[in-house]
């Protein structure tokens, strides 16, 4: 939320996202012994996921289902009372909400709404913090909250949805989150083409840009962060040696200036791994930064352009949302 004094930071931080699979144990191998991930638990189901620095039980929630695609993204208040301004806020807002749901193996009671477009939001504050189980998971440094393994992501970074209306969706996350933007692009109709927010100091923890594939509530793609660019180079071996389909990367993007690697699950949902450095947005009051058409016309920062499948591939797809 931002007011006359600045922003108010109601909402601490993206917590997890939940991944639907219609090929949950193809998608479960996948996430655990390629991608590097760590299972905190099952239910009947679903699997609970998190990186090695991730504090909370999970930040990916894979489910079984039908098809693919977002099940919903889930964000945590920065206390029980910014949960409920919040959620007098969202219920004044006219959106879609679902009401309080309970809780799964990673956190408390929820309370979930959507965006215009259909994807499923939740925020709560009541949460499992990860405890190492045994020895060979407790980190040798105690600032880490897990044993650190070969090339594995460091923790959750971001998630990317599609929408037909990308300002209608930016209204939405200022009005419902209170998400500031940070990066966005205008097209030379004065269309917004994509837009970057942020709830904290991070340079953005969501993105939000046009669909092109004639679907509705769709995901473009999770992220996970890694230490350094290096480990997206050993990863990318890694995805070759698993047969894994790597879309497109290692490259630089313009926007944000991440250095990443974009690869479809064995379901087909696209996920990333990224490095963006050292950035982070300090400034109160920052200005976004516009990015026009012209400008990406020129393409990544550097790399190769962008491929056809990068602006029309989506979960699930399109023809299963209409």
């Amino acid at each position: 939320m931002t007011d006359a004094n600045g922003p108010t930071f109601d909402i601490a931080h993206l917590g997890h996202v939940e991944l639907h699979t219609d090929r949950f144990d193809e998608s479960l191998d996948f996430f655990t012994r390629v991608y590097g991930l760590k299972l905190s638990g099952r239910d009947a189901t679903s699997a609970y996921l998190r990186a090695w620095d991730d504090y909370e039980f999970h930040t990916l929630k894979l489910t079984r289902h039908h098809t693919t695609g977002l099940g919903h993204v889930g964000y945590r208040a920065a206390s029980p009372e910014a949960l409920e301004r919040r959620v007098a806020v969202i219920e004044a807002s006219g959106v879609r909400t679902h009401g309080w749901v309970e809780g799964d193996m990673g956190h408390g009671c929820a309370f979930r709404f959507e965006d215009p477009f259909g994807h499923v939001f939740e925020i709560y504050h009541d949460t499992v913090w990860y405890d190492p189980p045994d020895a060979a998971e407790r980190p040798a440094l105690k600032n880490t909250a897990s044993a650190y393994t070969g090339a594995a992501p460091r923790r959750i970074d971001h998630v990317n949805l599609l929408g037909a209306d990308v300002a209608e969706f930016g209204r939405f996350m200022e009005t419902c989150l209170g998400s500031r933007v940070t990066e966005y692009i205008e097209l030379d109709n004065g269309r917004i083409g994509g837009c970057w927010f942020t709830v904290n100091n991070k340079t953005y923890d969501l993105a939000c840009t046009e669909e092109h594939g004639g679907g509705q509530g769709r995901l473009h793609h999770v992220t996970y962060a890694t230490d350094q660019r290096e480990d997206i180079l050993r990863a990318a071996d890694i995805f070759l040696q698993n047969g894994v389909h790597i879309e497109t990367g290692p490259h630089k993007h313009a926007i944000q200036g991440t250095f990443f690697l974009y690869v479809w699950e064995p379901a087909g949902n696209r996920v990333e791994l990224a490095n963006a450095g050292a950035r982070l947005i300090l400034a109160p009051d920052w200005r976004p930064v516009k990015w026009t058409e012209a400008d990406r016309r020129k393409g990544q920062a550097w790399g190769l352009k962008t491929i056809e499948t990068f602006h029309t591939h989506g979960t699930p797809p399109a023809a299963e949302t209409g």
